[in-house]
């Protein structure tokens, strides 16, 4: 009599145990199939919510310079790739817009500091230097002065510098971004028509890290990554002539074919870029012969080749 009791036992523990799985599985597709519907659906409400792409009046070309983190050379590859791009055979019009807020530095490396001018239609009107029209922040407010803003403030002086600047005949404007993926790179990507970016970063663990943020957040947003630019690369001794890497070695150049985006060019770690950056006189206008500037002017003949 017990050992039927154990029989009827078994018998019920394995109807349990396969059971679910016939009543369950009908279920579970179904709940699967709403979720992805559902997912669909809210993809196409968001697409539908987001602003509408516009060109920046008289401008054919807007080309993104970005980096995941701060310290890696972005300010300066913008400033020297402007300049570069100036000294092409077709003698484009370029202009550079300083899209950091709170830590503009194209004051600095461009060597201007006046307070830009309004045309008729009371439009500012870019300052010029080096022969490249900017603008910056740092133009607008006391250079000593912290920029304490929130959001909307500083989506709206953005809008100001894009929309509010006569930019009449530039064929390139350089967008000098600041670090991270934050709100000034979607606005900019999510409102403004755009021809590319440029990531660089420096061949270390950590900035490549980054980097490979900034290069997914740019494919989200459909717009094309032009190429990663690897800053610092090495260090070339002046005495024996010795090449160190100092931050690791082809980091970047491993990241760019792992990402399927072109490496346009190592940009060795240089006392006189760095120089030539703190005294407002860029290395493509001070040594246009150098290792450094021919790197620069390589990079912005590739970015020329696909626009």
């Amino acid at each position: 009599m017990i050992f039927n009791n154990i029989s009827v036992f078994k018998n019920t523990l394995k109807c349990l145990m396969f059971t679910p799985k016939r009543h369950f599985k009908p279920t579970f597709t179904v709940c699967s199939s709403k979720e992805e519907a559902m997912k669909k659906r809210q993809e196409e409400l968001m697409k539908r919510g987001l602003p509408k792409r516009k060109t920046i009046e008289g401008v054919k070309h807007v080309i993104l310079v970005s980096s995941g983190k701060g310290g890696v050379g972005k300010s300066t590859t913008a400033v020297n790739l402007s300049l570069a791009f100036s000294k092409l055979s077709s003698s484009p019009k370029v202009s550079l817009l300083d899209a950091d807020i709170f830590g503009p530095s194209i004051p600095t490396m461009m060597n201007i500091s006046e307070l830009p001018l309004l045309d008729s239609n009371d439009k500012m009107l870019p300052v010029m230097n080096y022969g490249v029209g900017c603008m910056s922040m740092g133009l607008l407010v006391d250079p000593s002065s912290a920029v304490v803003w929130r959001g909307p403030m500083v989506m709206g002086a953005l809008d100001k510098m894009v929309h509010g600047t006569n930019w009449s005949g530039t064929d390139i404007m350089v967008v000098d971004l600041p670090p991270g993926t934050g709100d000034v790179h979607l606005s900019i990507s999510q409102t403004v028509e755009i021809s590319g970016a440029v990531v660089v970063s420096t061949p270390q663990k950590v900035a490549l890290a980054d980097a490979r943020k900034g290069v997914d957040m740019f494919k989200k947003v459909g717009i094309p990554v032009l190429g990663v630019v690897q800053n610092m690369s090495s260090f070339v001794c002046g005495k024996c002539g010795e090449k160190t890497h100092v931050f690791g070695r082809d980091g970047a150049q491993r990241m760019a074919k792992e990402l399927e985006v072109p490496l346009l060019g190592d940009v060795p770690l240089d006392p006189a870029l760095m120089a030539s950056s703190d005294s407002g006189k860029p290395i493509v206008i001070t040594h246009p012969q150098s290792d450094v500037a021919r790197t620069y002017q390589d990079i912005a003949q590739q970015i020329m080749d696909r626009l």
